[in-house]
Parts: C-alpha cells; structure tokens; sequence
C-alpha cells in the first residue's frame, strides 16, 4: 500500500512540475506575442495536468478514509476477538469444571478422571496409552470402567452425555 502512494504522489510531483513549466511558458510566450492557437494548446495542456493532480489527490484521499476506516474495523474486530476469547476461556474452565465434578459424582479414580479427559478431548486409546506411558490394554480397561461409571455404552456415549445438556 505504501508503494500505492508513493507511485501516485511521484506522478503528483511530475504532473504538478509539467503545470508549473506550463505556466511559465505560456507566460514567456504570452510576453513574446504568440498566436491565440499556440496558447490555447498550452493551455489545454496545463488545464489536462492540474485535472489529472487534482484526481489523483482526490484518490488518495480517498484511499486514506478507507485505510483508516479499515484499521477502524479491524481494531474494533480484534477487540470483538479478544472478547469472545476470554468469553471462551471462561467457558472452557466452567466446563472443564462441571466434568471434574461429574467425575467424582461418578466416583472415578485420578487415573479415570484423567482418561475420561483424553477421550473427552478426542485422542484415541492409542494416543492416550502414548501420552500416560501405559499399555493401551490398561487405557482400554480404565475407560470400560468410566464409560461403566457413567452409565453409558462407549466413548461416543460418554461423550453425549456431556453434551447434550448444551444442545
């Protein structure tokens, strides 16, 4: 975008010194009695360039207002973003805190509240025995014993149950 205006005000500055050696030439050659044709060419070329001065100023006035009504916005976006977020934040942890709680309602064990966590979040058992450093034999027999805590069939039941109260 800087380049934008540089590039428009190079040709402002040209144009701009076309309109003053204009000027001066149709004063030298006014002063040296030339024809009315003559000068009149002169003059439309002058009248052209302070036109074209005049138009490129007016776009980059108009560029400017829209450049500073964007960052307007986008200022007013990331504070909308950084709302939302702490929104989410907060959210995250009232949430994370009613399953803590379901979890001792349940009476699961640290090691169950913690696999009742990763399937929550998503990791396969697989992913979940890596993480723990454990068998996944043994991941797969804690989370039999939280889904048969919780009353449910499996890991998408599991799931279910925490969310169907927000849907």
């Amino acid at each position: 975008m800087q380049a934008f205006f540089t590039h428009r005000y190079f040709i402002v500055t040209l144009l701009t010194l076309l309109s003053v050696m204009s000027i001066a030439d149709l004063i030298v050659d006014h002063s040296e009695g030339a024809g009315f044709e003559h000068m009149a060419q002169e003059g439309v070329v002058l009248f052209l360039c302070l036109i074209a001065v005049a138009n490129l100023l007016l776009g980059v006035r108009r560029q400017s207002k829209r450049i500073a009504g964007l960052k307007r916005e986008l200022a007013t976006a990331a504070q909308e973003i950084e709302k939302a977020s702490e929104s989410l934040k907060d959210g995250r942890i009232a949430f994370a805190k009613v399953i803590a709680e379901q979890f001792d309602a349940w009476g699961l064990s640290k090691s169950e509240h913690d696999i009742g966590f990763l399937v929550l979040k998503g990791f396969s058992l697989a992913e979940i025995a890596s993480l723990r450093e454990t068998k996944e034999k043994t991941v797969r027999q804690q989370a039999s014993a939280v889904y048969k805590k919780a009353g449910v069939s499996g890991r998408h039941a599991f799931s279910a149950w925490f969310i169907e109260d927000y849907m």
